[in-house]
């Protein structure tokens, strides 16, 4: 038999699984090379080295909250009674080799995993990704946020300490404001009145195996999307809709990948050995009757308590009860924009009637509505995110807390409404500068004098390449209503929505919304006319 054993055992194998004609067919895949298409990795890889660190960490950690007296390494704590769980992460911290650096680690890599996915959910909006045929990633890719944002939450919840706790007592008030199963709710989360004795195991078996599985389905599935539909790349010379521009993935971009991976898990490990993170011997043990003073959530998180430290303290009395409408309206708020956000491609589909596939990316100026509005939306999470640190901001700074507060206020209203005009008309300036860009040609630098004294800037002509790049967006035509009599002279009666989809198609697409791209007759008009 000529085959070796392991060739034997390969063949074997294959004829069973067919995974190497499966990889056969695969690894040629084409994959984009821009810088950009690493926010995604970095999302990747930073959730798999919270998924290595996190196994190291619950090897140690106690989910429990019965008291124990503490008699570990650090001595300012020594003899104060405290949850198993604080006397866990404490032993972590201070007793387990290598344990405080893997607790960074995991906390860096949490906070850089959000930070990244929000990242790579802003390059995907801008650039007009989420279209057809990738809705459903976009939605999964929202839901990996979402449940992301939450987890980090409950998993800085764990070791139960004094600025974790008052984080969970926010949550408790949030919950107790829902108009008439507020109470049953808390009663039901914490096991009885807060902070209960079993509120530290639910958060653990939540955060360690429900969401991380639930996230680790998503992600497959964004991943199984993602390698079926293959990568879009932005306009360019030989980039079309129908094909992708970029080295194989085997053997180049493995290289870089793998590469990449081990680059970021050196920089997670960089900053949780000189950036401290999370010191839970600071803040001591959690108590009810305390709150500790600067007591911030993780950046993340900011967006929800900007929201309850800007909105008035009000309250509605009926039937002897009391609906908290500076607590309620802010948590309503809170996911409504969270919806808004992971709906919105099917919004910008109904308005756009479009239902072609897209594999090319959108300049974000070719698209000033949409661009403005996650421009808005980003000035407003600033906002919110300046509101939720209003008091940090008044101690360093020394300012009225009231007057930031006020500020902040006012900012929620007018600072959106603000970025998105500011937005559109830059978008449109751009889009104008193009359009004369591909007309005149670009700016030489070159002064020339005419024979009448005039001086004037001579324009050199774009190459093909710059001409289809700035040229290969479609432009989509503002919907008309229809007639307000058909052909019978009958009056049409056109409903609500098709009243709103037209008023949005213009507002999107009209005169106000977009520039208009040059002809093909203008432009030949423009290279006929003698021009410096």
């Amino acid at each position: 038999m000529s085959d070796t054993k392991g060739e034997a055992l390969a063949g074997w194998f294959d004829g069973r699984v067919g995974l190497f004609k499966m990889a056969k067919a695969n690894l040629r895949k084409v994959f984009p090379d821009h810088w950009s298409f690493l926010i995604g990795e970095i999302a990747l890889y930073t959730f798999v080295i919270i998924i290595l660190t996190g196994v190291y960490l619950t090897l140690f950690f106690e989910p429990a909250m019965n008291e124990v007296v503490y008699r570990g390494s650090y001595a300012p704590l020594s003899g104060i009674r405290m949850s198993q769980a604080f006397a866990s992460t404490m032993d972590i911290s201070f007793d387990v080799r290598g344990g405080l650096l893997i607790r960074q680690i995991h906390h860096w890599a949490a906070v850089v995993f959000i930070a990244s996915m929000l990242a790579h959910m802003m390059r995907t909006f801008f650039n007009g990704v989420f279209r057809k045929p990738r809705e459903i990633n976009w939605l999964s890719g929202a839901g990996l946020l979402i449940l992301g944002m939450f987890d980090g939450f409950m998993g800085y919840s764990l070791p139960d300490d004094l600025l974790s706790g008052t984080g969970l007592r926010f949550m408790e008030g949030a919950m107790l404001s829902v108009p008439i199963v507020g109470t049953y709710l808390s009663f039901f989360f914490f096991g009885g009145q807060f902070p209960g004795t079993i509120i530290v195991s639910r958060l653990f078996t939540l955060h360690v195996l429900l969401i991380p599985g639930i996230m680790l389905g998503l992600l497959a599935v964004h991943m199984i999307l993602l390698v079926y539909h293959k990568h879009t790349h932005h306009p360019g010379p030989g980039k079309k809709n129908m094909n992708i521009v970029g080295p194989p993935l085997w053997p180049v971009y493995v290289a870089k990948s793998g590469g990449f991976f081990f680059l970021v898990f050196g920089i997670m490990a960089l900053m949780a050995g000189i950036a401290q993170i999370n010191p839970i011997w600071m803040y001591g043990p959690y108590r009810p009757d305390q709150v500790s003073t600067d007591a911030q959530p993780d950046w993340y998180m900011g967006y929800s308590e900007g929201l309850i430290r800007l909105m008035p303290g009000w309250e509605i009395h009926l039937w002897g009860h009391t609906l908290v409408l500076g607590v309620f309206i802010p948590l309503v708020i809170f996911p409504t924009v969270l919806l808004i956000i992971w709906l919105y491609p099917f919004l910008e589909a109904w308005i756009t009637g479009d239902k072609r596939e897209h594999h090319l990316n959108q300049r974000p100026r070719n698209a000033p509505t949409r661009t403005a509005f996650g421009a808005a939306w980003i000035g407003l999470y600033a906002v919110l995110l300046i509101g939720g640190g209003n008091d940090l901001i008044a101690t360093h700074f020394h300012l009225s807390i009231n007057a930031i507060t006020w500020a902040c206020r006012i900012g929620f209203f007018v600072v959106p409404a603000v970025v998105f005009a500011a937005t559109r008309r830059i978008c449109l300036g751009l889009q104008r500068r193009d359009r004369n860009t591909v007309l005149h040609g670009r700016e030489s630098g070159v002064i020339q004098r005419l024979p009448h004294g005039e001086y004037i800037e001579a324009h050199e002509p774009l190459s093909p390449g710059e001409r289809y790049t700035l040229m290969a967006d479609e432009q989509y035509e503002p919907l008309e209503l229809p007639p307000a009599v058909d052909e019978a002279g009958v009056e049409r009666k056109l409903s609500r929505s098709v009243r709103l989809r037209t008023r949005l198609s213009r507002f999107y697409f009209g005169d106000r919304g977009q520039i208009a791209k040059p002809t093909a007759e203008e432009y030949r008009e423009h290279q006929e006319t003698p021009h410096p």
